[in-house]
């Protein structure tokens, strides 16, 4: 049986080292696909040479919550450690959100589609605006807004992004065309020819062309500027549609973590 850790003051913020037993995943943990031959790779190498970089957890009771480090700890349980080294943090649930976003994309561990919707959770669920998520992960605020809008897409070819089948430069140049059907046509021309994203772009300007052979009315093209800036703030796609003086605004949500956290939004 694993040696319990230490509860001694000095770790409850900072360094030290733990039972693995104690430790129990994050909830929060943006990252959901690991690669199973690198994983396999990283165990043996951590049987050879140990962790290199400690953990990263907060104190839950008499046990440790995983923030940063899922990879790892996972190699490291199947390597056989009882004890791992960690550093202690505090931090709540956006927190802890934050730190394992932070360190999963310094790292480059997440796929586009897992980042962007770790950025929408940050939006949905913790009231966050575009230009304060941009700030905490150091980035600019149309690369996450660019990200967030991988979600527009179907399901089906997210899954793709997902999956390394396509890459994150054709799923944004298909974000250029609105109607799905036409999106998903244009992918299956992705995977059926393997188009380079220079040649998805060109496919997809053609149809967009097509789509565009008049010009917008004055009325037509300040709502869809509108509706722009609400997918913008809310991090989601809003479409604005105007009937006689009035009109309705279509606001879009993935799943019912989406739509709990824009209840959030409209009744903080």
């Amino acid at each position: 049986m694993a040696e319990k850790a230490p509860l001694s003051p000095a770790s409850q913020e900072g360094m030290t080292e733990v039972a693995i037993n104690d430790i129990v995943p994050n909830p929060q943990q943006p990252r959901l696909h690991f690669d199973e031959t690198k994983l396999q790779e990283l165990a043996e190498s951590i049987k050879e040479h140990g962790i290199l970089q400690p953990l990263i957890v907060t104190r839950e009771g008499n046990r440790y919550e995983l923030i940063a480090g899922e990879r790892r700890f996972q190699a490291a349980k199947r390597a056989g450690l009882s004890r791992v080294p960690v550093v202690v943090r505090s931090a709540d649930e956006q927190g802890k959100l934050e730190l394992a976003i932070i360190e999963n994309i310094q790292r480059h561990n997440l796929n586009p589609i897992e980042e962007a919707k770790a950025y929408q959770r940050l939006v949905h669920e913790f009231g966050l605006h575009q230009e304060a998520v941009a700030k905490k992960m150091g980035k600019s605020r149309s690369s996450v807004a660019n990200s967030i809008r991988l979600l527009h897409l179907p399901v089906e070819i997210q899954r793709a992004v997902s999956e390394g089948r396509i890459s994150e430069g054709h799923a944004k140049a298909l974000l250029a065309i609105e109607n799905p059907e036409k999106q998903r046509a244009i992918f299956d021309l992705i995977i059926k020819e393997e188009l380079t994203v220079r040649e998805t772009e060109n496919r997809v300007q053609s149809v967009s062309v097509k789509s565009h052979t008049r010009r917008l009315h004055p009325l037509q093209a300040a709502l869809e500027s509108r509706a722009e800036q609400l997918t913008n703030v809310l991090g989601t796609k809003v479409r604005i549609t105007p009937s006689g003086k009035g009109g309705k605004v279509v606001i879009e949500y993935y799943s019912e973590e989406d739509l709990e956290g824009l209840l959030k939004r409209f009744s903080a």
